[in-house]
C-alpha cells in the first residue's frame, strides 16, 4: 500500500499558505454542520504534492477519520481510466478512433435514431451514419443515461431497465447488447450528451484485448503506475479504509446510502463508466500520468501527443458543452466555456466558465463529489475526495477551484 504524502512547502511551490488555510476551514465548515462526513484535499506543483489536509469521519457511525490512506468509490472519475485503456489498445494498432464499433461489437450494426412515439408506436429512422469509437469517446455517439428526465429515450433506458447504468443482475456484455437495442437519440457525431458509452468503452476494451476489464485495468494501467489500491472491488485486507456513502437530505444534512458493492467481491457488471474504488495516491498518480504526458518515473505508457490528444477539445468546431450538448440537458450555465477531449472536460474558454481556471485545464468528477483537475499551464493538480451523492448540483466544485486560483501565487 502507498500513501499520498506532503512532498514540498507550499510557499516555495508557488502556494499561498493563508488562502490554503481559508480553503481548509471553508470545506471543515462544511463538516462540522453536517453538509460532508469528511474531507481530503490535495495540491501539486510540478508533480510534488504540496497541500495536503484529511478532516473529519470517513465513517460518522464507526467513529474512524479520514486518512491519507482512506479508499473512495470514483464512479465517472472511471471514465478517464477508462478511456487510457482505449487509447492503449489504439497505440497497439488494434483498433483507430476512426473504427466503427459495429466492428467489434455487432449488436451496434446499423443503429437508428428516435423520431417519435413509444411503445408498438415507437418511430425511429436509420442513423446518418456508424457510430464510430470516437463518439464514444467524445461521449457523441447518441447514447444517454436513464436517469434524465430530458428526452423520450431518457425513458426508454428506464424500461429497458436501465434506471442506472445496469439492468440489476446484468455483466458488462450483456448491458451493452441492451444499450445497443435502443435507439440513439441522435445521429452519431451531431451533438453532446454524457452517457453509458463508457460502458460501450470497457466491452470494446475486453473484446479487442481478450480480457476482462478488471484484470487489463490491474495489468496495464495500474501496475505500472504504481496505484496499489484501485481496483473494482476491496480485498478484506483494504475494506477498514473504504468511505462510508452518504446521500444528502431535503434539509440539507447527509444520511448513509447503499453504494457499490466493493465488499462483496468481484462485480458481476464492470462498469468502465463507474466501477472504480481508489486512494488518493492512486488518483495523484493518475494525474500524473496525464501531466507528464504519458510517462511516470521512467514508465511510459502513452506517447505525448495521444495524450495531447485525449486533454484537447475535440468537440466540431471548438464548441462548448452548453452549445454543442443535447437540449435540454445540458443548457446550463456550468457547461459554457468546457469543450470535452477523450473522456475529460477541457477548459476552452476561461472567460465564461462559472468557476475560475487556466485555459486548457481538463478533469472530470464522480457523483459521489470526487473531482480531480490538471491545469497544465500552472503545472498543477489537485483532488478533492468526499463520498456524498447531491440532490441536484453540489457547490464544492467551484468553491474548489475559486480557492485553489486564490492560493496560486507563482507561475
Amino acid at each position: 500500500m502507498a500513501q499520498l504524502r506532503q512532498e514540498a512547502d507550499p510557499g516555495e511551490a508557488g502556494l499561498d499558505p493563508k488562502a490554503l488555510q481559508r480553503m481548509d476551514r471553508h470545506f471543515a465548515r462544511e463538516v462540522d454542520e453536517g453538509r460532508l462526513p469528511g474531507f481530503l484535499v490535495s495540491l501539486a506543483r510540478g508533480g510534488r504534492v504540496a497541500h495536503l489536509t484529511t478532516y473529519g469521519l470517513r465513517d460518522r457511525a464507526a467513529g474512524l477519520p479520514v486518512a491519507a490512506d482512506t479508499l473512495w468509490r470514483l464512479y465517472s472519475m472511471t471514465k478517464p481510466v477508462t478511456s487510457v485503456a482505449v487509447l492503449l489498445l489504439v497505440e497497439e494498432g488494434r483498433l483507430s478512433l476512426d473504427d466503427p464499433v459495429a466492428r467489434y461489437l455487432p449488436a451496434f450494426a446499423d443503429p437508428r435514431v428516435y423520431v417519435g412515439g413509444s411503445g408498438r408506436e415507437l418511430r425511429t429512422r436509420p442513423a446518418a451514419g456508424p457510430i464510430l469509437v470516437r463518439h464514444l469517446l467524445t461521449h457523441t455517439a447518441g447514447l444517454t443515461f436513464g436517469f434524465y428526465h430530458c428526452h423520450p429515450v431518457d425513458a426508454l433506458y428506464r424500461e429497458a431497465g436501465l434506471e442506472s447504468t445496469s439492468r440489476p443482475g446484468a455483466g458488462l456484455a450483456e448491458t451493452v447488447d441492451l444499450y445497443a437495442s435502443l435507439p440513439l437519440q441522435f445521429d452519431p457525431g451531431t451533438q453532446w450528451n454524457y452517457s453509458v458509452a463508457s460502458n460501450v468503452l470497457g466491452r470494446l476494451v475486453e473484446v479487442v484485448s481478450g480480457r476482462p476489464l478488471d484484470v487489463f485495468f490491474a495489468e496495464r494501467v495500474f501496475r505500472p503506475l504504481g496505484m496499489t489500491d484501485a481496483g473494482f472491488h476491496v480485498t478484506d485486507e483494504q475494506a477498514p479504509r473504504l468511505a462510508e456513502l452518504y446521500g444528502e437530505r431535503e434539509d440539507g444534512g447527509i444520511a448513509p446510502v447503499p453504494g457499490l458493492p466493493l465488499r462483496d467481491g468481484r462485480p458481476r457488471f464492470l462498469s468502465g463508466s463507474g466501477g472504480m474504488v481508489a486512494s488518493a495516491h492512486d488518483v495523484h498518480r493518475f494525474m500524473e500520468l496525464l501531466r507528464r504526458r504519458g510517462e511516470v518515473d521512467g514508465t511510459r505508457l502513452l506517447a505525448p501527443g495521444t495524450v495531447d490528444l485525449m486533454t484537447a477539445n475535440q468537440l466540431p468546431g471548438g464548441a462548448d458543452l452548453r452549445s454543442f450538448g443535447s437540449r435540454p440537458a445540458h443548457d446550463v450555465a456550468a457547461k459554457a466555456g468546457l469543450g470535452f477531449g477523450l473522456g475529460v472536460s477541457v477548459v476552452t474558454d476561461p472567460g465564461r466558465t462559472p468557476a475560475p481556471a487556466g485555459p486548457g485545464t481538463y478533469g472530470w468528477s464522480g457523483v459521489a463529489t470526487t473531482t480531480f483537475f490538471v491545469d497544465p499551464g500552472r503545472d498543477l493538480t489537485v483532488q478533492f475526495m468526499t463520498q456524498v451523492r447531491p440532490r441536484g448540483s453540489h457547490a464544492v466544485y467551484p468553491e474548489l477551484k475559486r480557492f485553489v486560483y486564490e492560493a496560486v501565487t507563482g507561475s
